[in-house]
C-alpha cells in the first residue's frame, strides 16, 4: 500500500462513523451529500494550489489594480 493511502487511527474512525451514517440517508440526502462533499473536495484543491503558490513564490499578478 502506498503511504498516501494509508489512513491514521483516527481518521479509520472517523470513515466507519461516516460510514455508519451514510447508510442511513435517503437518496435525495445521498445525492446532497455528495454534491456537498464534490464542492468541498474542489475547495480543498484550491486552497492547495494557492498554498503551494505561496510556497514557491508565484502568486499571481493582479491584472488590474
Amino acid at each position: 500500500m502506498k503511504y498516501s493511502e494509508q489512513l491514521s487511527l483516527e481518521q479509520e474512525f472517523n470513515l466507519r462513523r461516516f460510514v455508519d451514517q451514510v447508510q442511513t440517508l435517503s437518496q435525495e440526502q445521498a445525492r446532497d451529500l455528495s454534491i456537498e462533499l464534490y464542492r468541498q473536495m474542489m475547495l480543498k484543491d484550491n486552497l492547495y494550489e494557492e498554498l503551494l503558490k505561496d510556497y514557491w513564490g508565484i502568486r499571481s499578478i493582479p491584472l488590474s489594480v
